[in-house]
This record gives C-alpha cells, sequence and structure tokens, in this order.
C-alpha cells in the first residue's frame, strides 16, 4: 500500500537518512535511498512527546494543589487501575505498568492524526501487529513467572488429560490468533476512522468536519481502550492458578 510522504518524514529523509539505514543495517534489511517512514517517524514523535510530557509533569506533582494535567493521568491512572482489579484481581497493580503505558502510547498515537499535517500511526499493519506482538510476549511471560514453565505449559492441554490431545491444538490456534486479532482490530478501525475523517473535512465546511474529529477522538479512545482490556483478559487468564 502506497502512503504519502509527511513534511516530517520528509525532514527526516532529506537530512537524516544515514541515521534509517544504519538501523536498517542493524535489523539485517536493506538501505533505502529514503529509509524514513511516515509511521516510523510519528511514533518517534510520539515517544517524545510522552517523555517531555511527563519530564515536564513529575517535578509539579502535588498532592495538595494538583493541576489539570495531573488531575487529567490521575483520571487516567484511575481508570487503568480499576479495569486491571476487575480483570485480574488484587494482583492486577502489578502489571499496571505495562498496561498503563500501552494504554497511553496507542492513545495518542490514535489521537495524534487529527493534527493537520501528521497521520495516525496505528492506521499502519506494522504498527499494530507490533504492539500486539508485545502483549503476546508480555501476557506469555507473566503467565511463566507466575506459575512456573511446567504448569503455565499444562494449562494449553486442559483440565482433563485424555482431552489433552483434542484441546490442545485448539489452545495453540487461539493464542496463535491473538496477535492478529488485536492487530487487524486496531488497524482496521483507525484506518476506516481516518479515511472517513479526510474525506468529509475535504467534501464540507462550516463545522461539519469538527463533528466527524469528534467521532475520530471517541474512536480513538474506544480502540485504546478495547486493546489494552483484552490485555488484560489475556493476562488475567495467564496468571490465574485456578485457570
Amino acid at each position: 500500500m502506497h502512503h504519502r510522504e509527511i513534511w516530517l518524514a520528509k525532514l527526516f529523509n532529506d537530512y537524516l537518512p544515514g541515521v534509517g539505514n544504519f538501523f536498517l543495517k542493524l535489523a539485517g534489511m536493506h538501505t533505502e535511498p529514503r529509509p524514513w517512514a511516515g509511521f516510523i517517524v510519528m511514533q518517534l514523535l510520539v515517544a517524545l512527546i510522552l517523555i517531555l510530557l511527563f519530564a515536564f509533569l513529575r517535578p509539579r506533582l502535588s498532592m495538595d494543589r494538583p493541576g489539570k494535567l495531573q488531575h487529567i493521568f490521575e483520571i487516567i491512572y484511575d481508570f487503568v487501575r480499576g479495569q486491571a482489579d476487575d480483570a485480574i484481581g488484587h494482583d492486577g497493580a502489578q502489571y499496571l505498568p505495562y498496561f498503563g503505558t500501552l494504554f497511553i502510547f496507542i492513545l495518542f498515537c490514535n489521537l495524534i492524526g487529527i493534527i493537520p499535517g501528521f497521520e495516525s500511526p496505528t492506521m499502519i499493519p506494522s504498527v499494530t501487529a507490533g504492539c500486539a506482538l508485545a502483549t503476546f510476549c508480555y501476557y506469555n511471560i507473566a503467565g511463566v513467572k507466575a506459575q512456573g514453565i511446567l504448569k503455565y505449559l499444562a494449562h494449553f492441554a486442559g483440565p482433563v488429560w485424555w482431552l489433552a490431545w483434542l484441546l490442545l491444538p485448539i489452545e495453540l490456534v487461539s493464542h496463535m490468533a491473538r496477535p492478529l486479532s488485536l492487530s487487524v482490530r486496531l488497524y482496521a478501525n483507525m484506518y476506516a476512522g481516518e479515511q472517513v475523517t479526510l474525506v468529509f473535512i475535504t467534501l464540507t465546511y462550516f463545522g461539519v468536519p469538527a463533528l466527524f474529529m469528534g467521532l475520530h477522538v471517541f474512536v480513538s479512545l474506544l480502540q485504546a481502550y478495547i486493546f489494552v482490556l483484552l490485555t488484560m483478559m489475556y493476562v488475567s487468564g495467564a496468571v490465574s492458578h485456578e485457570h
């Protein structure tokens, strides 16, 4: 699929092609004359924004006089913490750093496409696949740490040993399909939302595009929530001893 080169990617390709090709070589890939794809540049921008945002917020944290920005992130924290407790139980707090980081990163990646001249990196399949693979690795590692490798692997065979021959391939297929399901759901919704917003911005004027930009914000929030909620459910299934 061909994507136009956004202005920020053009700057990177004009002035930093050597850096991009250095990382391509590290990954064992062929060098390119213009190695910086738009979605890579946008992810770097989101990461930089989050680093600067939290660097600005941290020294200003206060229990007595919290600012508006602190209130916003406290709401996000309470929301993610509550969802983790509901999905996993009292042990959900230990997985909160990953859940919170994933939610905020995906949310910012979704929302940045609203800014003119930028695009949402989550409307590119490789970005959502990366997030999905990170979740796949995370919940399996969490399951091994919580139960031990033998007990964790044993749950793939099911509770009844004589049905293991049937349940094992079903469980394996189910787990292997999770990254695909996560990545396609997020990518498809963000890509569709982006295209609808762009179409109506070019066809209509005088406030009507703002309605679809509001819809884009809602979809961005919803898809970040669904992605993290499913991540919580996968972690819950992996670490639950009863499971």
